[in-house]
């Protein structure tokens, strides 16, 4: 599954990644502050996630992205604490 390209004038998809999160994470910090668990928002922000991935690429390209997050997860590529070195 590849990422679309970039248009030269559009905004480019490192900067509509940094802004997406940032959106995202309020939302997340709001949810919680109403008294949402904080995995019962990871399972919600995964369905989201999956169903519109499955929407834009298709069950077989979403399936083997996931296939690849166990060893991603495992190479602490969504650790949020750690030291880079």
């Amino acid at each position: 599954m590849s990422e679309p390209e970039e248009n030269s004038d559009a905004v480019p998809i490192s900067t509509q990644k940094r802004v997406a999160l940032a959106y995202l994470t309020q939302a997340w910090d709001d949810a919680v502050a109403e008294g949402v668990e904080s995995d019962v928002l990871a399972h919600a922000a995964l369905f989201a996630a999956l169903s519109d991935l499955v929407l834009t690429y298709g069950e077989e390209a979403v399936a083997d992205l996931a296939s690849s997050l166990a060893a991603r997860v495992r190479n602490r590529e969504f650790t949020i604490n750690r030291t880079l070195q």
